[in-house]
């Protein structure tokens, strides 16, 4: 156990490390985290007290990783204005339709030109279909964009997407693990993850009254261990319903956006949400093996390809519906780009079933690329669209912020 602790503090120095190098460039901390990750783990040599390959502590390392992403996913759900949500509901159905859409179709093309199975392509086309959830609501953390007019958008693009998962992850189980094979299995599922996450919607509308006066708590020390509890409760039944934890942390973090206590909780918890967030991508970054990445490179740097073309289109299709400027439709695109936690799942999903080894290296070199160019390029935003401006010309377009298209 001593030896183990040991491990975990070593880990902990290490993201520490990365954390103010990141800080001096002024970077993202996300791909430092990841890259540090890739550097130590199961291939790293053991020098002298520091075993730097923390095999005995990877699950506890990885479970604090499992924190910190519902921490993130919690804050981000505090953000969000429901009220607000609900004006824009067509414009996150029509932008969330044409992103799952886009990508899925692109990536079932991409899939059949590179010669995969029929299996093993739609598990490539789900897998790229599907953005990181944590990755995106770090960004939109760190860049200090969760105020901005694209901001509700993009949540919204990324609570549908988070939908279409549980859909697919459903009907591929049931093709692939032979579950639930029967439509009326497929059907019920997916009736229960939109009915979960339909009621936390409804409490977040009519339930503050009574929230408030159950959150009532003079004492900062007991209000926190109530409101992290009923957090990791949520999360943890959420898991039993078969909706994702780190949804279910986001659906109680709505619930609880509309309370009058919800700038104290979000003032409490963003310790948590940084430490365990930062334990989270150095977790991600131990489960790859840079040794593995070579077979599937080519592959998978196409797939990068038409990922960030996609994401761009449907970021300015879904954008411009809305209303919104160019920058700011532009500011979407680069802002779902990332692949994260939600990749691996599917492409787990598609090894466990015993279909192509190539999908492991495929995948976690597609994950790292997107997880390392997404938050940067969402960084750089303004100088990515000060060049498409070059091309494209939309400065001589006439366009509002937040007003429809004429």
């Amino acid at each position: 156990m001593d030896h183990m602790i040991f491990q975990v503090g070593t880990a902990l120095l290490l993201v520490t490390a990365a954390s103010l190098i990141a800080g001096k460039l002024k970077f993202s901390i996300i791909p430092f985290l990841i890259v540090l990750g890739m550097l130590v783990g199961p291939h790293a040599p053991v020098i002298g007290l520091f075993d730097l390959t923390f095999i005995e502590s990877q699950y506890i390392i990885a479970f604090l990783g499992r924190m910190g992403v519902l921490f993130l996913l919690f804050y981000i759900g505090l953000e969000f204005s429901v009220s607000k949500l609900i004006k824009s509901g067509r414009n996150i159905v029509f932008g969330g339709t044409v992103y799952v859409v886009l990508n899925f179709v692109l990536a079932m093309a991409y899939g059949f030109l590179v010669n995969f199975p029929l299996y093993e392509t739609l598990i490539i086309a789900g897998l790229m279909s599907v953005s990181s959830t944590a990755i995106v609501a770090k960004v939109l953390v760190d860049l200090r964009r969760t105020g901005n007019s694209e901001t509700e958008l993009i949540l919204g693009m990324i609570l549908f997407d988070d939908l279409f998962l549980a859909v697919f992850l459903s009907v591929m189980s049931g093709l692939l693990l032979g579950g639930a094979t029967s439509i009326g299995g497929v059907l019920l599922s997916v009736g229960i993850s939109m009915g979960y996450m339909l009621v936390f919607f409804i409490i977040a509308r009519v339930g503050p009254p009574v929230l408030n006066k159950l959150l009532n708590i003079t004492s900062n020390e007991i209000f926190i261990i109530v409101v992290f509890s009923l957090l990791f409760f949520i999360a943890g039944f959420s898991e039993t319903l078969h909706v994702a934890e780190a949804i279910g942390a986001l659906l109680f973090g709505l619930a609880l956006s509309e309370t009058e206590h919800s700038k104290r909780i979000e003032y409490l918890v963003v310790p948590f949400r940084d430490f365990f967030g930062a334990i989270f991508f150095f977790s991600f970054g131990l489960s790859i093996d840079p040794l593995t990445l070579g077979d599937a490179a080519w592959m998978a740097l196409g797939a990068v390809l038409l990922t960030v073309v996609s994401n761009m289109v449907a970021g300015w299709m879904a954008g411009r519906k809305a209303g919104l400027s160019y920058k700011a439709s532009t500011n979407i695109g680069l802002t779902i780009m990332a692949r994260g936690e939600f990749t691996i799942i599917v492409a787990n999903l598609g090894i466990s079933a015993g279909l192509m080894p190539l999908l492991k290296p495929f995948s976690a070199l597609y994950v790292l690329v997107l997880a390392i160019v997404g938050p940067l390029l969402a960084k750089e935003s303004k100088y990515v669209y000060s060049g498409l401006n070059r091309i494209f010309k939309w400065s001589n377009t006439k366009e509002k912020a937040n007003v429809p298209n004429k």
